[in-house]
């Protein structure tokens, strides 16, 4: 079942098979925009940086956001809870803070994040999931 918009955003919408990588480009913007709102001015975006794997975040933002999160066959809730608990296994405290931020978003409680971060330490380990923890805590508390 797919979850219902939060703060009354469309989620972005693709089919699996797309007209090309600018199709990809822009419903990746279109999500990551709705994830993460305010943070992306309207418009077209240059991401580059002029430094050193500067198209790294091209590359997310067509592979991840335009293939990924721009799909309609899960809901973004769903994917949230998805991404935070590959995140916490793979230990990655910097992608965390931003896809907790993200999970808030997408209608997780504060609550619900800490549960999700319980239940990592059961199968990541307690070590990912004190990191977790303390990714949470700096993303999202005051």
């Amino acid at each position: 079942m797919r979850d219902e918009p939060v703060d009354g955003a469309e989620p972005a919408q693709v089919s699996p098979r797309h007209n090309g990588q600018a199709d990809l480009r822009a419903a990746g913007l279109q999500a990551m925009r709705e994830a993460l709102p305010g943070r992306f001015p309207e418009g077209d975006l240059d991401l580059r940086d002029g430094r050193l794997g500067e198209e790294l975040v091209e590359i997310g933002l067509t592979s991840v956001w335009g293939s990924l999160w721009a799909r309609a066959e899960l809901g973004r809730r769903d994917r949230s809870l998805v991404t935070l608990g590959i995140l916490i296994a793979l230990g990655a405290e910097t992608e965390l803070k931003t896809h907790f931020q993200i999970a808030m978003t997408n209608g997780l409680t504060k609550e619900e994040i800490a549960e999700v971060i319980y239940h990592a330490s059961g199968y990541a380990g307690f070590p990912a999931a004190t990191a977790a923890r303390n990714a949470a805590r700096e993303a999202l508390e005051s």
